[in-house]
């Protein structure tokens, strides 16, 4: 017996961008204005809005503190490194941010709009799936960039 899945809505479906989580990642994709943006699911609003921005001068420690410890988020990090040929680089990473002491209900919801998101993000160079603090370390960026 063989089962198929029909397209349809789900719950990622009805769940939009806030235009000015699309403005605010621009920013830091253009115009350099933000290292980092954190963006959370409203589930009043029914759209990913955004919670937190971090200025140019933040660190990567600033940013990976920014995280909530039992809660799911979304996030984009600006990371400016000098490559072996002394080239100085910037690549943006996207984070898929699901600790493990999250409840059950908002892993799902993130899980399920991710992708829809990410898509709306364009220039994303990499994505970073994470449920612990090991999986952010600055030298999982620094692997990945390189």
């Amino acid at each position: 017996m063989s089962f198929r899945i029909r397209g349809g809505t789900n719950a990622s479906s009805g769940m939009g961008i806030a235009d000015h989580s699309k403005a605010t990642y621009m920013e830091l994709q253009r115009k350099k204005v933000h290292r980092y943006v954190i963006f959370k699911i409203d589930e009043k609003k029914n759209e990913v809005v955004v919670e937190k921005t971090g200025g140019p001068a933040e660190s990567y420690d600033d940013f990976t503190a920014a995280l909530p410890e039992n809660d799911c988020r979304y996030a984009v990090y600006d990371y400016d490194f000098v490559t072996s040929e002394n080239c100085q680089k910037s690549k943006i990473f996207f984070f898929a941010w699901s600790p493990s002491v999250s409840r059950i209900r908002s892993k799902m919801l993130y899980a399920t709009s991710k992708d829809r998101f990410r898509r709306e993000l364009e220039g994303i160079h990499y994505e970073i799936q994470a449920t612990d603090p090991t999986e952010v370390e600055l030298e999982v960026l620094k692997e990945r960039a390189n």
